[in-house]
């Protein structure tokens, strides 16, 4: 089922519960499932490990407790200010001394009637249970029926609370800025670095969002040596968050006469794209250089300064771009870089005073480093953060439903890890909400 709150769009399961059971990892498996062999060329189209599920999570102790705490904190044991701050933090939004109300009271507002609908019919199914034992079997298939739908609206309801908590705030609708850049194995990382620049163009089609290339340094056989792009759309920055890493190809180069099976990588960075009032520069702090354009363009390169290259003098931050033929047109497309760039530093410094989350690095691009595999040989794209693997790797690379399946995939399983830590892991200090009931 998909639960829709507000902007943000949260992806779970509403159905009766199966057997989960904890792992001495932290982590909720189905018991009595095993994993397919992935070793079969003419295996399904996905396959994946059995990755933990929100709707496991919503079915344990720890997710009563915290629902337990949410009441009694809102009752009057912390007080609502506090509450208000978990809501703040959860969001992602900043908690201000003196603006703890507003949006953040409109949440709380709309997390305990929700709680108190789920405790009546909570209540409501332990009053159907003993029925379930009368010597009569039509009251006996009565109360089956109306225990199931009990169940049910229970799970909607769950759902509902969970995808308030995980909204990540303005940050999921807002625009990205995509680079793209060549890793190791030479002509061919630059040429497979192309076919990804091309596959996350026809994927921004298909959703229907706008792609603007900022900039483009093709290499002499066709390849691509580094790309940016700025992509809009609805949901644009929540789905294309996790595609930033190593991208691992294996295949037989185009430039290969001896059919040896080569290895190369190259890297994506996305970047969240801030408004005019997210983010403000001081003209005084920039440093802008002009420059004639290189490469491969016809008569204006090398004859005319078209090319810009901006500094933020504090720090160090550099864009460059000589895409278009104007230099006014250059520049207004490298301050859109720069501004994508210094706004990811700043949400990035802010996410670790609240949080010590795990962030996927870009590194060194080196083989070890890889988020993701496409092995041409085998016909299969793995992402290797969850375990999935996509066969078809031809209809993955066209970018359309695949491609949508893996990312929404991604987002599922960031849904479960963000939830878990909000309501089991340990929590900054100010956050009293999540410490332990004293």
């Amino acid at each position: 089922m998909l639960v829709s709150a507000g902007r943000s769009v949260l992806w779970c399961r509403c159905w009766s519960a199966p057997v989960w059971r904890w792992r001495k990892d932290g982590f909720l498996y189905r018991s009595g499932m095993g994993r397919r062999p992935r070793s079969n060329p003419a295996a399904p189209a996905s396959e994946s490990r059995r990755s933990p599920t929100l709707e496991a999570v919503m079915t344990g102790e720890p997710w009563a407790n915290y629902l337990s705490r949410l009441e009694k904190w809102w009752a009057g044991g912390g007080g609502p200010t506090s509450m208000e701050a978990e809501v703040c933090s959860v969001q992602g939004q900043r908690s201000h001394s003196g603006d703890t109300s507003g949006p953040a009271k409109r949440e709380l507002g709309r997390v305990i009637p929700i709680i108190q609908e789920l405790r009546s019919k909570q209540r409501e199914l332990e009053e159907l249970q003993p029925l379930l034992r009368d010597e009569s079997e039509g009251l006996k298939a009565l109360a089956h029926t109306e225990i199931n739908l009990c169940q049910g609206v229970i799970n909607q309801l769950n759902c509902q609370i969970a995808s308030i908590v995980l909204q990540r705030g303005e940050a999921d609708d807002i625009d990205v800025v995509m680079e793209l850049t060549a890793g190791v194995g030479g002509q061919e990382a630059m040429l497979f670095t192309a076919d990804m620049f091309e596959m996350y163009q026809r994927y921004a089609s298909f959703k229907n969002w706008s792609f603007d290339v900022l900039e483009y340094c093709p290499s002499d056989l066709g390849g691509l040596r580094h790309a940016t792009a700025s992509i809009g759309g609805l949901q644009a920055y929540k789905l294309l968050a996790f595609e930033g890493g190593v991208h691992r190809v294996q295949r037989v180069p185009k430039t290969e006469k001896q059919g040896r099976l080569h290895t190369s990588t190259m890297t994506i960075a996305i970047l969240p794209q801030p408004s005019e009032i997210n983010l403000i520069i001081n003209s005084k702090d920039l440093r802008i250089e002009t420059k004639r354009a290189s490469g491969a363009g016809g008569q204006h390169v090398n004859t005319t300064d078209s090319a810009v290259r901006i500094v933020h003098i504090p720090t160090g931050v550099v864009a460059e771009c000589q895409q278009e033929r104007s230099q006014l047109k250059n520049r207004e497309k490298a301050m859109q870089i720069l501004r994508a760039q210094l706004y990811s530093m700043k949400m990035e410094e802010e996410t670790n005073k609240r949080y010590n989350a795990r962030k996927i690095q870009i590194g060194t691009r080196a083989r070890s480093e890889k988020i993701r595999t496409f092995n041409f040989p085998q016909d299969r794209v793995t992402d290797h953060r969850i375990g999935k693997t996509l066969h078809n790797i031809e209809g993955f690379m066209f970018g359309n439903e695949l491609l949508d399946e893996l990312i929404l995939s991604l987002c599922e399983f960031s849904d479960y890890e963000s939830l878990l830590e909000i309501i089991s892991g340990p929590c900054p200090e100010h956050l009293s909400i999540n410490a332990p009931d004293s």
